[in-house]
């Protein structure tokens, strides 16, 4: 199980991978797949710069078009990809407002990211997991992810829970799997939606076949 705190880190990862820079590069392991399933029914995930609770939230992007919500992923189906003109030209589409100067340099990107919640408690969500782990903390994610394949690998220190009850604290363990196995292994989406001052929310995640190595 994730905690929104690690949830919302992973969001951030999973939407810069639906840049249009990314997938016109072929640097994106959701490259070549709009329209498909790319994750369990359960997630719907969007960048929505218009909410007033974001962060990252603004009228216009840096290139002055309008901001607006971009639905991403919809009932885990691939619908569409964050552009600034040239990747939308380059790509047969047009702008989603997601224009993101980085330095000199004109980027595309997400500003405020979304997993939808759930209508699953917390506590149901824990339920759910049965005999895991609550994943708390995480190190090392952005380096730990292979940006290409979606392989990751990375530190992660929480508390086991044993029959939906959490239990004593883990540390200096390790979890590793693929993005894409992830998104579509989730089995309970919690209501419990958490703003955090990197660009995006989350909700407890409870998601199965994560492999743990230590503790």
């Amino acid at each position: 199980m994730l905690d929104p705190w690690v949830t919302a880190q992973f969001l951030g990862v999973i939407a810069e991978m639906l840049s249009g820079e990314e997938v016109r590069k072929g640097r994106s392991p959701f490259a070549d797949r709009l329209g498909e399933s790319v994750a369990s029914p359960l997630l719907s995930l969007l960048d929505d710069p218009t909410d007033p609770l974001g962060p990252g939230a603004s009228r216009t992007d840096d290139e002055g078009l309008a901001c607006r919500q971009v639905g991403l992923i919809d009932g885990g189906r691939l619908t569409s990809y964050l552009h600034n003109s040239v990747t939308g030209a380059a790509l047969g589409t047009a702008s989603t407002g997601s224009a993101i100067r980085v330095g000199s340099s004109l980027n595309v990107g997400p500003r405020a990211v979304r997993l939808m919640p759930g209508s699953t408690t917390r506590q149901g969500v824990l339920a759910s997991v049965g005999d895991g782990i609550l994943v708390t903390e995480v190190s090392g994610l952005h380096s730990g992810v292979n940006p290409t394949s979606g392989d990751f690998s990375c530190g992660v220190e929480g508390l086991r829970v044993r029959d939906g009850e959490v239990a004593e604290p883990i540390r200096e363990a390790i979890v590793a799997s693929t993005l894409q196995r992830m998104l579509a292994d989730v089995i309970a989406v919690g209501d419990d939606e958490s703003w955090f001052p990197i660009d995006a929310a989350g909700v407890s995640l409870s998601i199965q076949g994560l492999s743990l190595a230590g503790s």
